[in-house]
């Protein structure tokens, strides 16, 4: 018991002692079950990331959801498969996912900026400083950076292909303290536990290499491109810069909230 809740203050602990935050929210975890957009889930996630911003933190949020958006907004594409189709949706419905940002935050009165990146844009050293100039001025100003891939541009050769990765990066370039990705799960566990019950939740990372050996990876789901491995990719990219990363299930209630104030579950990469 008493490591138990050892584990649950390193958790607390990482987001009360971080100042520069990102937060990665999946597409599974702003599509309700039909599919459509969970305008709900921004309204309280605009709601519990002010109340980190009095705290004095600095919020960045990777936000997934522009081809949930695209079919909330234009439903008769929604089982179009084609390329060009796929790309023209995620165009519609990345207009409609910052305005659903922009209303939620602001409701709490707080400013947003999109940034739509591709993987040339973190590989271009003069792009990659400007993208970390945007994110200091727009952060320094109290503005909330809403940062997605650009797929409706995106092909093979300039595609990062996953909004974890891209965080990753993203934490990386801004010198973030920690990543916190929000995903339809607790966090990391030894094998799918929505196929096996005695799957069992890691906790705690130390060695990813280790991890890997100890647990089975599953594929994707119907609304994400990723899945436990680009978390895991992720991790071992941010941890290798020092930055300390949370894999939390988001569709908790106060799900950012509980982090802090709640026996939540989830996994903490940490750094050694």
């Amino acid at each position: 018991m008493k490591d138990r809740f050892a584990r649950m203050n390193k958790i607390q602990d990482a987001v009360k002692n971080a100042r520069k935050i990102v937060i990665k929210i999946g597409s599974n975890t702003l599509a309700k079950a039909d599919g459509t957009q969970n305008t709900e889930f921004m309204t309280s996630f605009a709601s519990q990331c002010a109340e980190l911003i009095k705290m004095g933190k600095q919020i960045c949020v990777v936000s997934s959801g522009a081809q949930v958006a695209g079919v909330s907004t234009v439903n008769g594409w929604a089982r179009k498969k084609d390329v060009h189709y796929r790309q023209a949706l995620c165009s519609i419905g990345q207009v409609e996912l910052m305005n659903q940002w922009r209303n939620a935050f602001g409701a709490e009165e707080l400013h947003i900026g999109q940034l739509l990146l591709t993987k040339d844009d973190f590989e271009n050293e003069h792009r990659s400083l400007n993208i970390r100039n945007t994110l200091f001025t727009l952060v320094d100003e109290g503005v909330v950076p809403i940062i997605n891939e650009n797929d409706s541009v995106s092909f093979d050769e300039i595609k990062i292909g996953d909004n974890d990765n891209l965080s990753a990066l993203t934490a990386i370039l801004w010198s973030a303290d920690l990543l916190i990705l929000f995903s339809d799960v607790d966090g990391i566990y030894t094998d799918n536990p929505k196929t096996n019950k005695d799957a069992k939740l890691v906790e705690s990372v130390e060695s990813i290499p280790e991890l890997r050996k100890s647990i089975t990876i599953g594929g994707t789901n119907a609304f994400g491109t990723g899945g436990m491995e680009t978390k895991i990719q992720a991790a071992e990219k941010v941890t290798e810069y020092g930055i300390q990363m949370l894999l939390a299930n988001g569709g908790r209630e106060k799900a950012l909230s509980c982090l802090i104030t709640d026996e939540a579950k989830a996994t903490l990469f940490d750094v050694k």
